[in-house]
């Protein structure tokens, strides 16, 4: 009645793949107003406010507060409270997670008791419209470049 699947049939997802992990955290008791820019992933136990489009996951935590209009990263996971809209590859709300705003992804996934008020569009790709950060040029070039215009 069951089949057992051939391991070789299995295509390798790209979130397998390639696990996102906390590369920096801001701490229970923290405050911080401001942009949130940049790759890899962030934990949040503080509170904060403002603007967050990360390349890479994103992790309120159950002490985390965030109000963020526009929340933008490749992975959301919401076990504190976040209020703003949500735009992720892939978001997931604990048991303990409460959204208030709109969520647009291409996953979702919820746990029983999760908490959202407002609307979920799950689209077939996510155009995340993060800020593409341009390479500093090398110190050796700039000085090369004054001297040539004297």
């Amino acid at each position: 009645m069951f089949r057992k699947r051939d391991d070789a049939d299995q295509t390798p997802t790209e979130a397998s793949s390639q696990p996102e992990r906390i590369t920096s955290v801001l701490g229970d008791g923290t405050k911080y107003n401001g942009r949130l820019t940049g790759e890899g992933g962030v934990r949040i136990e503080g509170t904060f406010e403002g603007e967050i489009q990360l390349d890479g996951l994103l992790v309120v935590g159950t002490s985390g507060r965030v109000t963020c209009k526009d929340l933008r990263a490749k992975s959301v996971i919401v076990a504190g409270t976040v209020r703003g809209d949500l735009t992720a590859h892939k978001v997931e709300i604990r048991a303990s997670g409460r959204v208030w705003g709109n969520v647009t992804t291409k996953i979702f996934a919820t746990e029983e008791g999760a908490f959202l008020r407002g609307q979920i569009q799950v689209e077939d790709e996510i155009d995340l419209k993060l800020p593409k950060e341009e390479p500093e040029p090398a110190p050796e070039e700039s000085e090369t470049s004054e001297e040539e215009s004297e």
